[in-house]
């Protein structure tokens, strides 16, 4: 999907919403090895940006964008509305990211 087709907004730009598919979702659970907590524990003790979480974070939410882009094309989407990002830690150091949205099909306005 055309990311300038993706938005957390109720509209895009210079197009109408044709037709209403409903709501689809990209779900993605993820730990961190042992070596990665450790090493990340080591992070926290001289403070800043914990990077590996920071990375590991950043995987895991576009991998749940890719995921419900996927879902919304296979039920014949061409945009993306409101869509939104939450998480859940399932256990600990185990998360669940989850990117939801409305999916449509739009056309451009002309005029």
């Amino acid at each position: 999907m055309n990311p300038s087709m993706v938005t957390s907004a109720l509209e895009i730009s210079g197009y109408k919403i044709v037709r209403n598919i409903g709501i689809v979702r990209g779900i993605v659970v993820r730990s961190r090895s042992m070596v990665g907590r450790f090493l990340a524990g080591m992070q926290t003790v001289l403070g800043g940006n914990i990077t590996i979480y920071t990375n590991l974070c950043e995987k895991a939410r576009l991998d749940a964008y890719n995921i419900m882009c996927e879902h919304a094309e296979r039920h014949g989407a061409n945009a993306l509305i409101a869509i939104r990002y939450d998480t859940t830690e399932i256990m600990a150091g185990v998360t669940e990211v989850l990117c939801y949205g409305t999916a449509v099909v739009v056309e451009e306005v002309k005029g």
